[in-house]
């Protein structure tokens, strides 16, 4: 590490002038108000990461000024306040301070490279995190718009005490991505996962204090956060926790990092890589195990099976998938075999793995004999970006309680949701009324069903839940004597109806 030069300090720029906090609302029109200075002049999948890189960069010049002024009031210099590293979570360098950014006139994405490097080169925590891309692009990123871009992050002041609350700042950021996987449609599904899915996940394996928690393709991180939350509402301490997981996509990773540190995690680790042909949580040559693992794979991916037979890490006992297009079996196996004796899981799938033939039957078999599969949700259609693929949750468990020892539980949540013009959503009672039914293990006629182990077999192991759910529109019981009654009634109504007709007319005819 090279050693910083000595140098007055100059006193940090205070951009802001509000006298009220900010609002989640106002926050979040802020952070979309940065797209809108990139839309149209650079392409959609493109104009995602300068903001988000500008944004982090921001905040984290923010805190780390916060934090030196905090010093300077319980009596550091501030020499000391704003130049010793170790007074920092995360040290930002005087030649790296947001007024670097906001006072260069020219060559903007070449300074903005620069200081990237140096903050990831002071903060190994940060490693890939800012470097991850090139904005010295003036074709994609010319000067006049990244000039906006830092113009338009000048204000307002983005510390925790502007806030009003402190968790608002990494909610926004997950509505950020949000709006960017909406509008990239397709890519959007390869790195966010609709916030109430997430939730809904989380629920269901009910994560607890002193947990060890991954997800193996986490994109954007939004199971660990939603992990991290769902301790911290049940009471528990959101620190002990280990929270873990791998992203292929090195564009990912940045931004998971990224949003993790935005909602105040900062003991985690996230590793780059295939996981299925190169899975990088290994402790001592084995797989690491873990308390709950949550994830959304992408669906029907091609994968290499050809190295399967010798996989070091013995993932593929239950069968090897096929090659094309059918990766989904071997994202499964890899999840299970990172689950410790007493772990449990919830994945994302595409409906086909319920009931393809051939060599993913046999891999379903296996499974259902050794009795680990706990439950299979159906979910509603065109809940995520960029597909209308139904997706389904599976349920594995390595130490099913007794009440489903030898059962699984299937859930038809197709019907439930709220219809919405791009993109359907599960509702806050929707997803009470899936996690109620799995926790209490209980059938619901037209909605839950347990099977017993003859009742799969039966079904030849097809796991497809309209094959233990009727989802059939009941038909309303008649009341057979009742309806005869009815049309008795009915029958002395219409002939008193004629009779008065024909008097009717028997009084016109005198008339006349």
């Amino acid at each position: 590490m090279t050693k910083r030069a000595e140098s007055k300090v100059s006193k940090p720029v205070n951009y802001t002038l509000e006298s009220q906090k900010i609002t989640f609302d106002s926050l979040k029109a802020h952070l979309w108000g940065a797209a809108d200075i990139l839309r149209g002049s650079v392409d959609g999948s493109q104009y995602r990461q300068p903001i988000m890189t500008l944004l982090f960069l921001k905040r984290l010049n923010d805190t780390f000024e916060e934090n030196a002024e905090k010093l300077i009031k319980q009596g550091k210099s501030e020499k000391e306040a704003y130049e010793n590293k170790n007074r920092h979570y995360f040290f930002i360098p005087k030649n790296t301070r947001w007024y670097v950014l906001s006072s260069t006139a020219e060559n903007i994405g070449e300074k903005i490279d620069e200081v990237c490097r140096i903050i990831e080169r002071e903060n190994p925590d940060l490693d890939g995190v800012l470097t991850n891309i090139n904005y010295n692009d003036k074709k994609n990123y010319p000067d006049d718009k990244l000039r906006d871009l830092i113009s338009h992050f000048n204000s307002p002041r983005l510390r925790n005490e502007d806030l009003e609350k402190e968790d608002i700042f990494g909610d926004a950021y997950e509505y950020l991505l949000a709006e960017f996987a909406d509008e990239t449609k397709k890519q959007g599904g390869e790195f966010f996962t609709p916030r109430e899915v997430v939730r809904l996940l989380v629920n269901l394996v009910e994560p607890k204090e002193g947990m060890k928690i991954c997800d193996p393709t986490c994109g954007s991180g939004g199971m660990l956060i939603e992990s991290r939350k769902y301790v911290e509402r049940n009471k528990g301490n959101p620190r002990n926790l280990v929270l873990e997981g791998q992203e292929s996509n090195y564009g990912n990773v940045s931004m998971c990092k990224m949003n993790m540190v935005l909602h105040n995690i900062i003991d985690f680790k996230i590793e780059q890589g295939d996981v299925l042909a190169n899975p990088k949580l290994v402790e001592g040559g084995k797989l690491k195990k873990y308390d709950k693992v949550l994830a959304n794979f992408p669906f029907s991916d091609d994968w290499d099976n050809k190295a399967a037979t010798k996989d070091p890490y013995n993932r593929f006992r239950f069968g090897i998938p096929p090659e094309k297009d059918k990766a989904d079996f071997a994202f499964i196996q890899h999840m299970f075999s990172s689950l410790n004796e007493k772990g449990q899981a919830a994945i994302i799938c595409s409906p086909g793995v319920l009931f393809r033939g051939k060599e993913e039957a046999k891999i379903r078999e296996n499974m259902i004999k050794e009795d680990m599969i706990e439950g299979i949700i159906a979910l509603p259609p065109k809940l995520f970006y960029g597909t209308d693929i139904p997706g389904c949750v599976l349920i594995l468990n390595r130490k099913k309680p007794e009440k489903s020892k030898n059962k699984i539980i299937f859930i038809y949540a197709f019907r439930d949701f709220e219809e919405g013009k791009v993109r359907n959503t599960l509702r806050e009672e929707d997803i009470k009324k899936i996690d109620s039914t799995f926790t209490k293990y209980e059938d619901i006629d037209g909605y839950s069903h347990i099977a017993d182990f003859e009742e799969l077999k039966e079904n030849e192991f097809n796991l497809s839940v309209p094959r233990y759910v009727d989802i059939s529109e009941s038909e309303e019981e008649i009341d057979i004597q009742e309806t005869i009654n009815e049309l008795k009634e009915l029958e002395k109504e219409k002939q008193a109806i004629k009779i008065q007709v024909y008097k009717n007319l028997a009084e016109l005819r005198f008339k006349t």
